[in-house]
């Protein structure tokens, strides 16, 4: 079987800015990037550097009308890296399977430090 064909739900190619959270070792880490694609139960993006396949991860996001229908929708989401695609001297690719979400009042402002497509630590 195919990956297109594993694939449960439609995908948005939506760019769309998302601070991802997750753990490395005891070590908490986050990086701003922007999703390359996002569906119901999924989302894929780039980081410099990859998260190691399994590891949860909280990513944070605000739906766009193209998906909501209805206006921007702030959401917070919990799952795990499903797929890790790295590419030398380039950006890892990263699919994170989404487990469960949570719906974020409009006017909380994103948490998250940094610049897009950095991580918390990189030097």
């Amino acid at each position: 079987m195919s990956f297109t064909e594993r694939r449960r739900a439609h995908r948005f190619a939506i760019q769309s800015p998302v601070v991802i959270r997750w753990k490395d070792g005891d070590e908490p880490r986050e990086a701003l990037t922007v999703s390359e694609d996002v569906s119901s139960n999924g989302i894929y993006f780039l980081l410099p550097q990859g998260i190691r396949n399994g590891t949860p991860v909280e990513v944070e996001m605000t739906l766009p009308n193209e998906i909501t229908l209805a206006g921007p929708v702030r959401v917070r989401c919990m799952g795990r890296i499903q797929r890790c695609e790295p590419a030398p001297g380039t950006k890892s690719g990263m699919a994170a399977a989404i487990d469960r979400y949570e719906f974020l009042p409009g006017d909380e402002p994103p948490r998250h430090a940094g610049s897009p497509a950095k991580s918390e630590g990189d030097g």
